[in-house]
């Protein structure tokens, strides 16, 4: 009786080691533990306006720079169309100095060809050689007349530009104003949140829509002071997605960021070393295959399997 009651305690014991042993390997399967998440994007309004036009529903794809909604733009758009009136305008009060030029540079030409014939007739003393000087004399008035009305057509174009360039800048400033008046998503992703409808009115500031990059996913987990060596920027690690089963599935990882300063273990998480109390965080860039949700729990292995 004794024997076979110290068999059986001998059997409980070893079941129980089994036990616990198994239990350990479960615990120590994984090296870290964390939450998937991904770069999201608030974006507001950056006019103010009336929204006309907001086709958008959570859960879209979009594209980089995809336009989405529009706000009302139609006093700007005439603002503009007044300014660039304004700047036609200007441009034809500006004189052609070619042709402003064009009748004292033919008087010059003149009087020198006048001027040459009469020092053929000095010299053949046909002439007296008063005639070549008021000749020379009238070319000389004639010049300083052509410097003075060039440089006046020179201040009146400068003047002129200067004005159209104030207006061209005027231009500008609405053209980006209208180009804001477009509500466009700023990266490929997700719609997470929508915020405003068609119809509402917009002020720079006010959050339209969330969008987030779930293309690249990323797994913020979290390891002891021991496991810091084990890293470094840029090392594959391996991802398992936390679905509740036993063959979860497997995707490769990319360490992107690990933090400078350790923090206390958030209450969500639980590390490989329980009694570790700071833990660094780590981020862990993974390509998703569309199975990986935002705040999906996932668990990873810093050295592949032997």
């Amino acid at each position: 009786m004794n024997t076979t009651l110290s068999n059986m305690k001998v059997i409980l014991g070893l079941a129980i080691l089994i036990a616990f042993s198994s239990c350990g390997k479960s615990d120590s399967e994984y090296d870290a533990a964390g939450t998937f998440e991904a770069t999201e994007i608030t974006v507001s309004s950056e006019a103010m306006g009336r929204i006309t036009n907001f086709d958008l529903v959570e859960g879209q794809e979009l594209t980089e720079n995809q336009v989405v909604g529009s706000i009302d733009s139609i006093q700007l758009y005439l603002k503009k169309q007044q300014l660039n009136a304004s700047s036609k305008a200007l441009n034809s009060r500006k004189p052609d100095t070619r042709k402003q030029l064009a009748a004292i540079d033919q008087q010059i030409e003149t009087a020198k060809t006048e001027r040459k014939r009469i020092q053929n007739l000095v010299t053949a003393n046909a002439v007296n050689q008063k005639q070549l000087d008021d000749v020379n004399a009238q070319i000389a008035v004639l010049e300083k007349q052509q410097t003075a009305l060039k440089s006046s057509l020179e201040l009146t174009n400068s003047s002129l530009s200067g004005e159209e360039e104030a207006l061209q800048l005027q231009i500008d400033q609405l053209e980006d104003q209208l180009k804001k008046c477009r509500i466009v998503s700023p990266i490929a992703g997700t719609v997470l949140t929508k915020y405003a409808e068609a119809g509402e009115l917009a002020s720079p500031g006010k959050a339209l829509f969330k969008v987030a990059d779930t293309k690249n996913i990323i797994l913020r987990a979290y390891i002891s002071s021991d496991q810091l060596t084990q890293l470094k920027i840029g090392q594959k690690v391996q991802v398992f997605s936390d679905s509740g089963e036993k063959d979860s599935k497997q995707y490769e990882g990319t360490i992107s960021c690990i933090a400078s300063k350790a923090e206390f273990t958030p209450k969500t998480i639980q590390t490989r070393d329980e009694r570790a109390n700071l833990v660094y965080a780590v981020k862990i860039a993974v390509k998703n295959d569309g199975l990986l949700k935002i705040g999906m729990y996932g668990n990873v292995k810093l050295t592949p399997n032997p």
